[in-house]
């Protein structure tokens, strides 16, 4: 099939190129496999999104000595995210203190 199509790549006349295309996809259904696998996490597959990723603020509540564990990691989650705070008030300014409580 992969050496039919190399042949037939540069085919002008579209007439013969849509003819040629679902001969292609015929036969590519016919000798596909009834029951293909599917992986359980890949698109199609039973697990397929059934759980979400944790929520980033997941990690704010961990207790001191956890992030212990991961210092650099939580030093740079720290400039990170004064970064991210920086960048929200330049665009959209600091929340009025009265709607905020």
């Amino acid at each position: 099939m992969r050496a039919r199509f190399d042949e037939h790549k540069d085919e002008k006349d579209l007439r013969k190129a849509k003819k040629l295309l679902l001969d292609g996809q015929r036969e590519l259904f016919l000798k596909s496999h009834p029951q293909p696998i599917k992986f359980t996490e890949a698109p199609g597959g039973v697990a397929f999104q059934r759980t979400s990723p944790p929520p980033d603020w997941l990690l704010d509540v961990w207790h001191p000595l956890e992030k212990a564990q991961y210092p650099e990691y939580f030093a740079q989650r720290e400039i990170r995210k004064k970064e991210y705070i920086e960048r929200w008030e330049k665009d959209f300014g600091k929340p009025d203190s009265e709607i905020s409580h």
